[in-house]
C-alpha cells in the first residue's frame, strides 16, 4: 500500500548543502518507488537576511562567518562539488564568486507554489546560482529563470515590483525558526519527523521507509 508523505523542505537558495539534500532526497524517493508518494513544499530560510543588495565576496564571507582557513575552505568546496557530481548536479565553484540576499527569490518561490511550479523554480534557481554564477537577488535574473520554467513573466514582474508575499514569507521564516530550525536543509516529514542536513541517499531512504511504515501501522 502506497503511503503518502508530506515533506516541508526548509532551505535557502544560496545554501549548497540544500542542493545536495534536495537531490539526495529526490533519489531516495525514486528508489522507494510505489512504496510512497510525496508532496514537497519548499519553506523559506535566509542564511544571510542582512546581506546588502551588492552581496559579498564568497570567500570573505565564509572566513568572517565561520573562521575557515583557506585549506578548510578548499576541502569544503571539493566535498560539495564531489557530492553534487554524485547526484547529477554541477557546482561550478569558479562561477560563484559572491553571496547575495535571497528574500525576493523566496517570495517568487512562494508564488510559484500557488502556480504548481515550485520544485521547477527551486531547481532552476539552484542551477542559476551554483552552476551559472547568476545573482539570485537580481530581478532580471529571477524573471529570466521564472520564464525558463514556464511561469508567467508579467505576473512574476508584478510580484517582484511590489512587496507581494513578503509578509507570508516572513511569517513562514519565523514559524520554522520559532520551532527550532536554525540550520538548513531541514526536512520535515508529516509535520513530525525532522531529517537534518544534506544526508546521503541511503539515510533519506531509510528514514522515509521507517516513517512510511509507522504511518501504515498507525492507520490500521
Amino acid at each position: 500500500m502506497t503511503q503518502h508523505l508530506k515533506i516541508d523542505f526548509v532551505s535557502d537558495v544560496s545554501c549548497p548543502w540544500c542542493v545536495i539534500g534536495l537531490y539526495a532526497l529526490k533519489r531516495a524517493i525514486a528508489n522507494l518507488g510505489d512504496q510512497i508518494s510525496v508532496d514537497i513544499h519548499f519553506q523559506p530560510f535566509e542564511l544571510n537576511p542582512q546581506m546588502p543588495p551588492e552581496g559579498q565576496d564568497i570567500t570573505e564571507h565564509i572566513v568572517q562567518k565561520y573562521g575557515s582557513s583557506p585549506e578548510q575552505l578548499a576541502q569544503s568546496r571539493e566535498a560539495i562539488r564531489a557530492r553534487g557530481a554524485e547526484l547529477g548536479f554541477t557546482f561550478d565553484m569558479g562561477q560563484r564568486a559572491r553571496i547575495y540576499n535571497t528574500f525576493d527569490a523566496h517570495r517568487l518561490l512562494h508564488w510559484a507554489e500557488l502556480e504548481g511550479l515550485q520544485l521547477e523554480l527551486k531547481q532552476a534557481l539552484f542551477k542559476a546560482y551554483f552552476t551559472d554564477g547568476r545573482n539570485p537577488s537580481d530581478h532580471a535574473v529571477l524573471l529570466r529563470v521564472a520564464a525558463e520554467v514556464g511561469l508567467d513573466s508579467a505576473r512574476a514582474a508584478q510580484v517582484l515590483a511590489t512587496d507581494e508575499y513578503a509578509d507570508a514569507v516572513r511569517a513562514q521564516e519565523q514559524f520554522y525558526q520559532g520551532n527550532g530550525i536554525h540550520a538548513v536543509p531541514a526536512v520535515i516529514v508529516n509535520e513530525r519527523h525532522l531529517i537534518q542536513g544534506g544526508q546521503p541517499v541511503a539515510a533519506f531512504e531509510q528514514a522515509l521507509r521507517k516513517i512510511a511504515a509507522e504511518s501504515l501501522s498507525a492507520s490500521r
